[in-house]
């Protein structure tokens, strides 16, 4: 394979540390095999899979589940996009994945980590940086206040009521469902045997939540965002949110015990 740009040093660390000052456009692809650093210059392709004398970055080489030339990052329309041609998907972040013969995927500046698929549930990664306008790696920030979460703001009920309901969630199970309306409603009657719980209020509580920061900007909470079948998929977006933005934290399990 012809060089197609900059061979990255041997001792090249991760991409995640930031790359050194470049063109705007400049990418830089690294696995443990290696990497390159190309310029953005419309039909530079750059094809990375495990045959090394056949690709420009080597990724998964004693793995015979990842194709020869599993994919490639094209530069077009004043872009890098990334495409799969192996037999097995890329995962992108946020569980993104890109199958063989799907349209490609624009790249943004910045790290991108991809993830090829191999074999018994290895995972190859092939690191990606874009540089952006300033073509600059980003300042470092060791004294700055860290930004904390988006928490948001629940009542006492709502927030008895989204814990019973996605206890399995806060327990770290392996493929986590909520908890059915009756169950739960059955749960928080047992804590509070007076406070009339009921399936369908347990429903209407997490309901106004879930519309709530739908309306705030938290995306994949509405039918229309999702599409049909629906299935668990609203309640399972909105724990997802309401864990990552720490509103939920696994030691508020503990009221179950009470």
């Amino acid at each position: 394979m012809e060089p197609l740009g900059r061979v990255l040093p041997k001792d090249q660390t991760s991409l995640a540390y930031g790359v050194p000052s470049a063109a705007p456009g400049t990418i830089f692809v690294l696995t443990v095999a290696g990497g390159i650093s190309v310029g953005p210059r419309q039909g530079h392709a750059i094809l990375f899979g495990r045959n090394r004398p056949e690709v420009h970055v080597c990724v998964g080489e004693d793995d015979q589940r990842v194709s020869r030339t599993h994919g490639q990052i094209a530069f077009q329309a004043g872009q890098w996009w990334v495409s799969t041609t192996g037999r097995l998907p890329i995962r992108l972040p946020k569980v993104q994945w890109l199958f063989p013969d799907e349209a490609a995927v624009p790249l943004a500046a910045g790290y991108t980590p991809l993830f090829v698929q191999g074999s018994s549930g290895r995972e190859h990664l092939l690191e990606v940086y874009v540089t952006g306008e300033s073509g600059t790696r980003p300042v470092s920030r060791h004294q700055d206040p860290t930004q904390p979460p988006r928490v948001w703001q629940l009542s006492p009920e709502e927030k008895l009521a989204l814990t019973v309901v996605g206890q399995r969630y806060l327990l770290h199970e392996l493929h986590p469902l909520p908890l059915s309306w009756r169950l739960a409603a059955d749960q928080l009657a047992e804590l509070q045997p007076a406070a009339g719980w009921t399936a369908k209020r347990v429903e209407h509580l997490v309901a106004g939540v879930r519309n709530r920061l739908s309306r705030a900007g938290v995306p994949a909470l509405t039918r229309q965002e999702v599409g049909e079948p629906v299935g668990n998929a609203l309640n399972d977006n909105l724990f997802t949110e309401l864990l990552l933005s720490t509103t939920l934290v696994p030691a508020d399990v503990d009221v179950l015990d009470e």
